[in-house]
Protein backbone atom coordinates (compact mmCIF):
# COMPACT_ATOMS: atom_id res chain seq x y z
CA UNK A 1 0.00 0.00 0.00
CA UNK A 2 2.99 2.29 0.07
CA UNK A 3 5.04 1.09 -2.88
CA UNK A 4 5.33 4.07 -5.27
CA UNK A 5 5.49 1.91 -8.40
CA UNK A 6 2.45 -0.14 -7.35
CA UNK A 7 0.38 2.96 -6.57
CA UNK A 8 1.40 4.59 -9.86
CA UNK A 9 0.49 1.42 -11.79
CA UNK A 10 -2.87 1.24 -10.01
CA UNK A 11 -3.65 4.83 -11.00
CA UNK A 12 -2.56 4.17 -14.58
CA UNK A 13 -5.01 1.25 -14.71
CA UNK A 14 -7.78 3.54 -13.49
CA UNK A 15 -6.87 6.16 -16.12
CA UNK A 16 -6.99 3.50 -18.83
CA UNK A 17 -10.66 2.87 -17.99
CA UNK A 18 -11.91 6.31 -16.91
CA UNK A 19 -11.15 9.91 -17.73
CA UNK A 20 -11.87 11.08 -14.17
CA UNK A 21 -12.33 10.00 -10.57
CA UNK A 22 -15.40 11.34 -8.79
CA UNK A 23 -14.78 9.71 -5.40
CA UNK A 24 -11.44 8.50 -4.06
CA UNK A 25 -11.61 6.53 -0.83
CA UNK A 26 -8.37 6.14 1.09
CA UNK A 27 -9.12 3.17 3.31
CA UNK A 28 -5.88 1.26 3.09
CA UNK A 29 -4.02 0.92 6.34
CA UNK A 30 -2.30 -1.80 8.20
CA UNK A 31 -3.55 -2.35 11.72
CA UNK A 32 -0.84 -3.42 14.11
CA UNK A 33 -1.68 -4.82 17.52
CA UNK A 34 0.35 -4.40 20.64
CA UNK A 35 0.24 -1.54 23.08
CA UNK A 36 3.91 -1.90 23.92
CA UNK A 37 6.35 -0.17 21.60
CA UNK A 38 8.81 -3.00 22.25
CA UNK A 39 6.26 -5.74 21.50
CA UNK A 40 8.08 -8.72 20.03
CA UNK A 41 5.38 -9.17 17.34
CA UNK A 42 5.99 -5.67 16.07
CA UNK A 43 9.36 -5.96 14.42
CA UNK A 44 10.93 -3.08 12.52
CA UNK A 45 9.44 -4.21 9.19
CA UNK A 46 5.90 -4.36 10.62
CA UNK A 47 6.30 -0.90 12.15
CA UNK A 48 7.67 0.53 8.90
CA UNK A 49 4.92 -1.10 6.83
CA UNK A 50 2.20 0.18 9.17
CA UNK A 51 3.37 3.78 9.07
CA UNK A 52 4.09 3.68 5.35
CA UNK A 53 0.66 2.26 4.47
CA UNK A 54 -1.22 4.94 6.39
CA UNK A 55 1.03 7.91 5.68
CA UNK A 56 2.93 7.33 2.45
CA UNK A 57 0.20 5.22 0.86
CA UNK A 58 -2.51 7.82 1.45
CA UNK A 59 -0.31 10.66 0.23
CA UNK A 60 0.86 8.90 -2.94
CA UNK A 61 -2.64 7.66 -3.78
CA UNK A 62 -3.89 11.24 -3.53
CA UNK A 63 -0.96 12.58 -5.54
CA UNK A 64 -1.28 10.12 -8.40
CA UNK A 65 -5.07 10.44 -8.59
CA UNK A 66 -5.11 14.24 -8.42
CA UNK A 67 -5.22 14.75 -12.23
CA UNK A 68 -8.22 12.40 -12.43
CA UNK A 69 -9.90 14.13 -9.48
CA UNK A 70 -9.35 17.52 -11.12
CA UNK A 71 -10.99 16.21 -14.30
CA UNK A 72 -14.22 15.57 -12.37
CA UNK A 73 -16.94 18.21 -12.20
CA UNK A 74 -17.15 17.63 -8.44
CA UNK A 75 -14.70 15.26 -6.81
CA UNK A 76 -14.58 13.99 -3.25
CA UNK A 77 -11.66 12.43 -1.40
CA UNK A 78 -12.75 10.35 1.59
CA UNK A 79 -10.13 9.35 4.14
CA UNK A 80 -10.80 6.61 6.67
CA UNK A 81 -8.61 7.87 9.45
CA UNK A 82 -9.39 6.52 12.93
CA UNK A 83 -10.33 7.77 16.34
CA UNK A 84 -6.73 6.83 17.19
CA UNK A 85 -5.68 10.03 15.38
CA UNK A 86 -7.61 12.24 17.80
CA UNK A 87 -5.45 14.04 20.33
CA UNK A 88 -5.20 12.30 23.68
CA UNK A 89 -7.17 9.26 22.50
CA UNK A 90 -5.58 6.25 24.15
CA UNK A 91 -8.52 3.83 23.97
CA UNK A 92 -7.29 1.64 21.14
CA UNK A 93 -5.19 -1.44 21.77
CA UNK A 94 -3.26 -0.61 18.62
CA UNK A 95 0.49 -0.38 18.44
CA UNK A 96 2.01 3.13 18.62
CA UNK A 97 2.96 2.77 14.93
CA UNK A 98 -0.75 2.62 14.04
CA UNK A 99 -1.34 5.81 16.03
CA UNK A 100 1.54 7.47 14.17
CA UNK A 101 0.23 6.37 10.76
CA UNK A 102 -3.26 7.65 11.48
CA UNK A 103 -1.98 10.96 12.84
CA UNK A 104 0.02 11.46 9.63
CA UNK A 105 -3.02 10.57 7.55
CA UNK A 106 -5.14 13.11 9.47
CA UNK A 107 -2.54 15.85 9.01
CA UNK A 108 -2.33 15.19 5.29
CA UNK A 109 -6.13 15.21 4.93
CA UNK A 110 -6.37 18.50 6.79
CA UNK A 111 -3.89 20.34 4.57
CA UNK A 112 -5.26 18.68 1.43
CA UNK A 113 -8.78 19.89 2.31
CA UNK A 114 -7.54 23.44 2.71
CA UNK A 115 -5.54 23.42 -0.51
CA UNK A 116 -8.09 21.68 -2.77
CA UNK A 117 -11.20 23.54 -1.62
CA UNK A 118 -10.64 26.46 -4.05
CA UNK A 119 -10.77 23.86 -6.85
CA UNK A 120 -14.08 22.48 -5.58
CA UNK A 121 -12.57 19.17 -4.49
CA UNK A 122 -13.93 18.17 -1.10
CA UNK A 123 -11.78 16.21 1.33
CA UNK A 124 -13.75 14.36 3.99
CA UNK A 125 -12.16 12.48 6.88
CA UNK A 126 -13.89 9.94 9.07
CA UNK A 127 -12.62 9.22 12.56
CA UNK A 128 -14.36 6.00 13.60
CA UNK A 129 -13.45 3.75 16.49
CA UNK A 130 -13.21 0.04 15.79
CA UNK A 131 -16.22 -1.55 14.09
CA UNK A 132 -18.42 -4.27 15.53
CA UNK A 133 -18.81 -5.92 12.15
CA UNK A 134 -16.90 -6.51 8.97
CA UNK A 135 -17.59 -5.84 5.34
CA UNK A 136 -20.83 -3.87 4.84
CA UNK A 137 -21.15 -5.30 1.32
CA UNK A 138 -21.06 -8.92 2.52
CA UNK A 139 -24.40 -10.76 2.73
CA UNK A 140 -24.17 -10.78 6.55
CA UNK A 141 -23.69 -7.00 6.65
CA UNK A 142 -27.41 -6.29 6.86
CA UNK A 143 -27.70 -8.32 10.04
CA UNK A 144 -25.40 -6.25 12.26
CA UNK A 145 -27.00 -4.77 15.35
CA UNK A 146 -27.57 -1.05 14.84
CA UNK A 147 -28.97 0.05 18.17
CA UNK A 148 -28.01 2.94 20.44
CA UNK A 149 -26.35 0.58 22.93
CA UNK A 150 -24.37 -1.30 20.27
CA UNK A 151 -21.01 -0.61 18.74
CA UNK A 152 -20.62 1.42 15.57
CA UNK A 153 -21.22 -0.56 12.38
CA UNK A 154 -19.52 -0.30 9.02
CA UNK A 155 -22.96 0.31 7.49
CA UNK A 156 -23.43 3.43 9.61
CA UNK A 157 -20.00 4.78 8.68
CA UNK A 158 -20.74 4.09 5.00
CA UNK A 159 -24.06 5.91 5.40
CA UNK A 160 -22.24 8.99 6.70
CA UNK A 161 -19.94 8.98 3.70
CA UNK A 162 -22.84 8.66 1.27
CA UNK A 163 -24.57 11.51 3.08
CA UNK A 164 -21.49 13.76 2.85
CA UNK A 165 -20.74 13.13 -0.82
CA UNK A 166 -24.42 13.51 -1.66
CA UNK A 167 -24.54 17.10 -0.43
CA UNK A 168 -24.60 20.08 -2.80
CA UNK A 169 -21.17 21.24 -3.91
CA UNK A 170 -21.25 24.30 -1.63
CA UNK A 171 -21.40 22.01 1.41
CA UNK A 172 -17.93 21.00 2.59
CA UNK A 173 -18.19 18.48 5.43
CA UNK A 174 -14.60 18.18 6.49
CA UNK A 175 -14.83 15.43 9.09
CA UNK A 176 -17.00 12.96 10.95
CA UNK A 177 -16.15 12.09 14.54
CA UNK A 178 -17.97 9.14 16.02
CA UNK A 179 -18.73 8.77 19.71
CA UNK A 180 -17.20 5.73 21.29
CA UNK A 181 -19.15 3.47 23.61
Amino acid sequence: MADPASIRAFTERIAAHADRVNVLINDGARYLEGTDLWDADADADAITDTIAAGATGTLLTGKHNLPLLRASVGADVVNVVSSAAKARNHRSQAHPAFYAAKAAQAGFADVLSHRLRPEGIRVISRYPPGFADGDPLHSTGDHASRTQDGSLTAQSVRGCVLFAIGQPRDCFIRSFYFEQM
